[in-house]
């Protein structure tokens, strides 16, 4: 299944290609993974959705360590990129977060790095037709519900409103307070080095939000940590931290 070409990040991926993994963020994948598969009980064979996969290194990490993975995103370069030597049992589709079609048959699914969760409200704000606004991120994460058979396990990073405000000013960034999103201006390289002007923006959380969110689709908040990219771990939301990390059940 595919989806029209009506997100911005689609851009940004076109662009970027492989060069996006020599970003210092996506340096920690091994150990990232690792964590998770120990959080939430990952065994060989078990299947997992990988939601905003992007080039697909946490597929390929899940992979092999002979997880089945399918991985999704909203970018066809990116699922290309992830399809390249992708160990067995791990599969890559375009699909778009906000509209999943799975219902059922994964026994946990992931969301890192706002591959997708957190990143689903792109730019202007979305209304519907009778002008009430529409929350992007609340229909990744039911879709991702969805997807999960009951007892299955989500893990989902978010960043972390708190940080964002804090750090606002040193960032260079634009802080919208009253939807919660951060606009940044920056300029991105392609392989070649070539530059391009990109904006994102992304959705920031507080612990409660993502609680409050879990829970209206049907997901139990086991726990809520503070992590930051390659350094995954147990600790207690915080305000220095980049992102939360949210462990979820299917009830």
């Amino acid at each position: 299944m595919s989806s029209p070409r009506d997100h911005g990040f689609e851009d940004l991926a076109d662009h970027l290609g492989a060069a996006y993994l020599r970003y210092s963020f996506t340096k920690g994948t091994e150990q990232e993974v690792a964590f998770l598969v120990d959080a939430l009980g990952l065994q060989p064979g078990m299947r997992v959705l990988d939601v905003g996969c992007g080039p697909g290194r946490h597929a390929h990490a899940l992979g092999r360590r002979g997880i089945e993975v399918h991985g999704i995103d909203i970018s066809e370069r990116f699922v290309e990129l992830a399809r390249a030597d992708a160990p067995a049992g791990v599969t890559f589709e375009r699909l778009d977060a906000r509209s999943l079609p799975f219902d059922g048959g994964f026994d946990a699914a992931i969301s890192l790095c706002q591959g997708a969760f957190g990143l689903a409200d792109w730019g202007p704000q979305v209304v519907d037709a009778d002008g009430r606004t529409l929350d992007p991120d609340l229909d990744v994460l039911d879709g991702i519900a969805r997807a999960l058979e009951p007892g299955g396990a989500a893990a989902v990073t978010a960043f972390s409103a708190y940080f964002q405000v804090r750090h606002v000013e040193a960032m260079g960034s634009e802080f919208h307070v009253d939807r919660g999103v951060n606009h940044e201006r920056t300029t991105i390289k392609d392989e070649q080095g070539v530059d391009a002007d990109a904006d994102l923006w992304t959705t920031c959380f507080t612990p409660r939000e993502l609680r409050l969110l879990a829970h209206r689709v049907g997901l139990r908040a086991d726990h809520i940590w503070s992590v930051s990219p390659g350094r995954y771990g147990r600790d207690q939301p915080g305000l220095d931290s980049e992102e939360f990390l949210l462990v979820a059940r299917k009830v």
